[in-house]
């Protein structure tokens, strides 16, 4: 008598080739769309961290929207995000409160025809020194 047969079934089953592919196929397009999307989550990242450092800065209450656009540019151009156009950013002062808003959108290709539309929209009160 045999003593694996009682142990084992008569019939063991693993992944199949397909089943291989599929999983493959899914992680693959997980992977992607991390490798394309990721990167456009930390710009967004560090251009929330530019305006937010200007909280507390002397004079921004007194500064107009060119200069407040010049300050942030500053700080985006540091940390190599290019991604943001001229109408991204509004600045609207009022007496000694700051609002800036960004809102942009950010269009990647994943592949061939295929795009990603990644929306941000953020409200910054301030209040200048």
């Amino acid at each position: 008598m045999n003593r694996h047969s009682e142990h084992f079934p008569a019939s063991q089953r693993g992944a199949s080739t397909l089943g291989i592919l599929v999983a493959m196929l899914f992680f693959g397009s997980v992977l992607t769309l991390a490798i394309k999307i990721g990167p456009i989550y930390l710009d967004d990242f560090t251009i929330q961290e530019a305006v937010e450092g200007l909280s507390g800065t002397r004079g921004l209450a007194a500064m107009n929207a060119r200069e407040v656009h010049k300050l942030i540019n500053k700080r985006l151009s540091v940390n190599n995000v290019d991604n943001l156009g001229p109408k991204a950013i509004t600045v609207k002062a009022d007496g000694n409160e700051v609002r800036i808003t960004v809102d942009y959108e950010v269009r990647t290709s994943i592949i061939s025809n295929i795009d990603a539309v990644v929306s941000f929209h953020h409200v910054y009160d301030m209040t200048g020194q």
